[in-house]
């Protein structure tokens, strides 16, 4: 429903006081010809899917009367006027959505799309709602809101406040007052700052000695020499002495602060950063699926950077600033109040615009941010990437998308530049023309003997440091605001609450057996229904193969187990206790984890293997590989259990990274193991050696395992066939066979598929029609 850049055409224009979106160009000349006379096009989706599940484009038209739709291969349109007891629902399975009209006698027709379109249809389904009450009632009820999302402009739905894209942290533009939160950092080191902040005062009050003792040097030496009188070799030999003892004293002070605040920034910039990761770290799988990986480096490093700059150099500068500023005015004021006030007309001024620019300044870097992390991403995306990137010559590709993240990068940081540019010279214009004034006053003061030659040149000398100083804390804005919006989305990490949360009151489990129980386990994700109604016992030692279409629910149940996520619905329970009760590395430390994708980390297969116990030893090391069938090939390395596995394991197979997560699992001798399509990506050969370290794996520890080939799950215990999110059978393979149920169906369709039977192949197409309308 996203076509921003298409204009209606007359024949389906939309009327003052809609909100619905352009109809697509291509579909115009065939939707005129089905329009009436004054029928009004309200709201639309283009659908994806005909029948049969296959891409063909279709198109489900409301209008102010009825409901049009022309779905991929039908030779004519439908039509469905709209009348009281009409409904219009949309469900998802697999991802594959489906919106059906029904009536009170049942279902009149079903369009299927991909789940890109689903935002749309939920926008349809209300304006045909609307209809629908006023076809009833004779009424209207009012409008949904047709926001659009302002960064990525997805159609926000009636009462959808978040972007279902955008994270709820890009729309709160950042304050100056998170700066204040980082006290909690800062505190450790109060007493350095408190050091910090008097040696700043003494450098400050240092720096101002040399221009009070130009008024003695020029009334007491210089004037009275010119006028004839000889000069005082020993009162000019005090005056330089006093001159050159502030300068060095300044020196001092400044370099004793300038490396107390240094050390204290780099401390509180590595705290910040080892808090965050840590945080990041105790967050749920959730967050995660929701994140960048660019984007969460970036704000690790980049922002923990930009604020720990801004605490050691400008906060500094700044806090100097206000007391030499501060000062300053008192001296001045005390040696001629006149002339101070009008050396301070400027102030104001200076200090509106300030307030002025800051307020565009703050959202302007904090999407800067932004945007650097989508550069970020790109890095990310692609790097670890690169063999995709090489194998399909995407090279061109990738470096077009860099560089369209690069310029957008440039055009943001160009806005942002465009005021900050006007506002800098502006106060440099300010000072200068006050300068100015100065100069004018003071000459008519010295005119009417008000005023000596050497005030003058005191006041010239404190002005030159006031404007100086004036014109650097102006300048501070800038920099604060940069500081302030990494802060901002360092706090949108640190504010994020786990969904897997710590118990308050903990319960150990000294000892676990591997018992399992899910007692009307339910888990929705946002407002989508992924399981209910899940109720199953998994005895210690048992086997359990979970069985389903893909998006049945069968990782989602796995990631449950796992506590990945916490249930919605009813209680996961471990030896009778729940789950939630138990700290969540405690628990996980009983689990071991087997996946279709093993994932390991730069660094030697020997670390690889004892990832989950750190301290083992080299003798368990290496009988963990043993029984993972995978000491012979380690052997046969260059270095053997030293030698490195590369970033993510790219310099070994994927059956021999198999084996060595196998080896891990097997190492930290988990009750319970979860094997997720442990033997899916490898060749026939390598799944034998696979499986026979999976038999060492299994022996003795309650399985749960997901097998993309039924044929593997035939010596577990039970199966458990899952649709839809619910279980539909139970049993082992030979029962089930004989119930020709659902698992029936899988099983004969998966192996007519692998025979490649012509005949089988209908058939097995048939059975998955078969199981999509159970």
């Amino acid at each position: 429903m996203n076509n921003r850049d298409a204009s209606p055409s007359p024949a389906v224009s939309i009327p003052a006081g809609t909100s619905a979106l352009p109809v697509p160009e291509a579909w115009r000349p065939r939707l005129e010809a089905q329009l009436a006379a004054q029928e009004t096009v309200l709201a639309w989706l283009e659908i994806d899917l005909d029948a049969r599940l296959r891409f063909s484009p279709g198109l489900v038209i409301l209008t102010d009367r009825r409901l049009l739709a022309h779905a991929g291969g039908d030779a004519d349109w439908q039509s469905h006027p709209c009348r009281a007891g009409l409904r219009l629902q949309r469900h998802d399975h697999a991802g594959v959505g489906s919106l059906e009209l029904l009536d009170d006698a049942g279902r009149l027709a079903v369009w299927r799309y991909t789940l890109g379109a689903d935002v749309a249809a939920g926008r349809l389904i209300d304006h045909f709602d609307r209809q629908i009450a006023f076809h009833t009632t004779g009424v209207l009820p009012p409008a949904a809101a047709q926001a659009l999302c302002p960064l990525c402009e997805t159609p926000l739905l009636e009462g959808q406040d978040d972007c279902p894209n955008c994270s709820k942290e890009l729309n709160e533009p950042p304050s100056t007052w998170t700066l204040f939160r980082l006290w909690r950092f800062a505190h450790p080191y109060r007493w350095r700052l408190l050091a910090g902040f008097l040696l700043s005062l003494a450098s400050t009050a240092a720096t101002l000695v040399p221009p009070y003792l130009t008024m003695p040097l020029m009334d007491n030496v210089l004037i009275p020499y010119q006028n004839g009188a000889p000069i005082n070799v020993q009162l000019v030999g005090l005056y330089l002495s006093g001159l050159f003892g502030a300068a060095l004293l300044a020196w001092a002070l400044g370099w004793a602060r300038t490396y107390i605040l240094a050390l204290v920034s780099e401390r509180i910039g590595a705290d910040l950063r080892t808090t965050t990761y840590e945080h990041l770290l105790k967050l749920s799988q959730e967050y995660f699926g929701g994140k960048r990986t660019g984007d969460l480096i970036a704000r690790i490093g980049n922002e923990t950077d930009r604020i720990n700059i801004f605490i050691s150099l400008h906060f500094l500068d700044f806090a100097t600033d206000v007391l030499m500023i501060t000062m300053t005015t008192c001296i001045l004021v005390s040696i001629n109040h006149w002339l101070a006030l009008v050396t301070l007309l400027p102030l104001p001024i200076i200090a509106w615009m300030i307030h002025t620019v800051r307020e565009k300044l703050r959202t302007g870097f904090e999407r800067v941010d932004r945007i650097w992390a989508e550069v970020t991403n790109v890095l990310a995306d692609t790097i670890p990437g690169i063999r995709v990137v090489k194998a399909f010559a995407q090279e061109n590709r990738e470096a077009a998308r860099f560089r369209a993240a690069n310029q957008h990068n440039l055009e943001v940081n160009d806005r942002v530049n465009k005021v900050w540019s006007v506002f800098g010279p502006t106060v440099t214009l300010l000072t200068e023309t006050g300068l100015l004034v100065v100069w004018a006053f003071g000459i008519w003061q010295i005119s009417q003997d008000t005023i000596t030659v050497g005030v003058l040149t005191a006041f010239l000398a404190y002005i030159g440091r006031f404007y100086l100083r004036l014109d650097s804390m102006s300048r501070i804005v800038s920099v604060t605001q940069k500081a302030a919006a990494g802060a901002k989305r360092i706090f949108d990490v640190l504010d994020h609450v786990s969904s897997v949360p710590e118990p308050v009151t903990p319960v150990h489990l000294p000892a676990v057996t591997g018992r399992i129980e899910l007692r009307d386990v339910g888990f929705r994700y946002g407002t989508r229904s992924v399981t209910r109604d899940i109720c199953l016992s998994i005895e210690p030692g048992e086997m359990i193969g979970l069985v389903g279409h893909s998006g049945s629910g069968k990782s989602t149940l796995v990631n449950l187990i796992c506590r990945f996520y916490d249930v919605t619905e009813g209680a996961i329970l471990i030896d009778g206790v729940d789950v939630r009760s138990v700290p969540v590395a405690e628990y996980r430390k009983h689990i071991g984890l087997v996946l279709q994708e093993p994932f390991l980390f730069f660094g030697t297969i020997a670390e690889n293997i004892a990832y989950g116990k750190p301290d083992a030893t080299r003798a368990e090391i290496v009988a963990a590989a043993r029984a993972a069938h995978a000491h012979e090939f380690i052997l046969r390395l260059p270095h053997g259990y030293d030698s490195l596995v590369g970033e993510r394991g790219q310099a070994l197979s994927g059956g021999e990274r198999q084996r060595i997560s196998i080896a891990r699992a097997l190492l930290i001798d988990p009750k319970i193991l979860i094997l997720d399509e442990a033997t899916s990506s490898v060749d026939t050969t390598t799944e034998k050696e696979i499986q026979k370290a999976l038999d060492n794996l299994v022996r003795g520890r309650t399985t749960i395992a997901i097998a993309h080939r039924l044929s593997t799950l035939r010596d577990a215990n039970r199966l458990i066939v899952l649709d839809r999110g619910r279980i539909v059978e139970t049993g082992n393979h030979d029962e089930l066979m004989a119930c020709e149920g659902h698992y029936y169906r899988l099983y004969q369709a998966q192996v007519q598929n692998e025979e490649g039977s012509g005949p089988g192949d209908s058939r097995a197409g048939n059975a998955d029609k078969e199981e999509d309308r159970a």
